[in-house]
């Protein structure tokens, strides 16, 4: 069963980032701890309101020891679509942009036919390259920089 609101829960979640929430069936995922990632959709909205330390909560949910779990696909889209509406504070940038990389710096478990869930990960951070090149643009010698630097480097698009 889907977890999905007709109205979004807080005013400082925009409408595409609840749209993404929602189209994933979070019950029917397996959780990194065992459970059913029914109780990310919480910590994502968290992230999506600008809560930094929401992104470090995804650790061991999401990601683990280098290893992606079941929802990393789920939790990387959800993120993206944050990205896309360009967070303005400094912090939720650099909170993002971490755990971005952090997923995309775990070992790849693609085999020759498939994506697997660091493929699938790639596949939606790919869609924000120009945002990651404005970064850079913008911010340079920042926090933020650096980390979408490192994005492009393992994306095999640095400038």
């Amino acid at each position: 069963m889907r977890r999905q609101s007709a109205v979004p829960r807080s005013p400082l979640v925009p409408d595409s980032v609840e749209a993404e929430i929602a189209r994933h069936d979070w019950e029917s995922i397996e959780c990194g701890c065992g459970h059913s990632a029914g109780h990310l959709v919480d910590a994502v909205r968290d992230a999506a309101e600008g809560h930094p330390s929401a992104f470090r909560a995804l650790e061991g949910h999401v990601f683990f020891a280098q290893h992606l779990k079941p929802p990393a696909p789920a939790v990387c889209a959800v993120l993206m679509a944050v990205w896309s509406v360009q967070p303005p504070r400094r912090a939720t940038r650099e909170a993002l942009l971490w755990t971005l990389l952090a997923l995309l710096c775990t070992v790849d478990d693609g085999g020759t036919h498939e994506a697997g869930l660091h493929g699938q990960c790639a596949a939606f951070v790919r869609t924000g390259v120009d945002g990651f090149r404005r970064e850079l643009a913008t911010a340079p010698g920042s926090g933020t920089a650096a980390y979408a630097e490192g994005l492009l480097e393992i994306l095999g698009l640095a400038a």
